[in-house]
């Protein structure tokens, strides 16, 4: 069932309580004298998260049984909000007023789609993470640092098109801001509920994974 994705938000009041962030899969091969060999077996990280931490509430568990049945558990994917890092760039009061609005690309006279990034890093390296998910109605473009509305966005994977008037030139600067969500689904097929009580349950866990879709 690849691509089984439906494009609805998780609940945002039980995903900030969420305890998680992005996991990277490395193996380390320890040799003989000590030295370590490590290698990088994923080009992108991979979000995981424990929602059961964001429930505090009836109305909250009710909510997340219904979506929990929605997605036939593992089976489809949905948008999920991770409060730690859902803005591009990140801001406070207006976008992009805590970092300089970094440029994604520069017209070349003929390229039209790009993909939406977001770029994190140091001196020392960098990772650009694919956003495919941004939020409908949060996407501006700068061109060349002056908002424009010659564009297109897809919604469901994050490719940005850009209007003849803009790709046709050369040396533009193009810069996004949005805000996004993270393509996921559940990570078991059972929710594992204790009843503690009427009306009062427990989880050990509920594991929410960041997915990457078979085109």
């Amino acid at each position: 069932m690849a691509g089984a994705f439906h494009d609805v938000l998780f609940p945002p009041s039980i995903s900030m309580g969420a305890v998680g962030g992005p996991r990277f899969s490395t193996t380390v091969t320890v040799l003989s004298g000590g030295a370590e060999q490590r290698n990088i077996n994923w080009q992108h990280a991979r979000g995981e998260w424990d929602v059961s931490h964001g429930l505090k509430t009836e109305q909250q568990v009710d909510e997340l049984l219904a979506f929990f049945h929605a997605r036939a558990g593992k089976a489809f994917g949905f948008r999920f909000k991770d409060w730690s890092d859902y803005r591009l760039p990140r801001w406070l009061d207006a976008p992009g007023d805590l970092v300089p609005i970094p440029v994604m690309f520069t017209t070349d006279g003929t390229t039209r789609n790009i993909q939406i990034t977001k770029t994190y890093g140091d001196t020392a390296g960098f990772y650009v993470r694919p956003i495919t998910k941004p939020v409908a109605g949060t996407v501006q473009v700068l061109n060349n640092g002056v908002q424009t509305f010659d564009f297109t966005v897809n919604h469901a994977t994050g490719m940005l098109t850009l209007g003849t008037a803009i790709s046709n030139t050369t040396g533009r600067t193009i810069a996004v801001v949005c805000e996004f969500h993270v393509p996921c689904r559940f990570d078991s097929d059972d929710m594992k509920l204790t009843t503690t009580m009427v009306d009062n349950f427990s989880w050990q866990s509920i594991p929410v994974v960041e997915t990457r879709e078979i085109a």
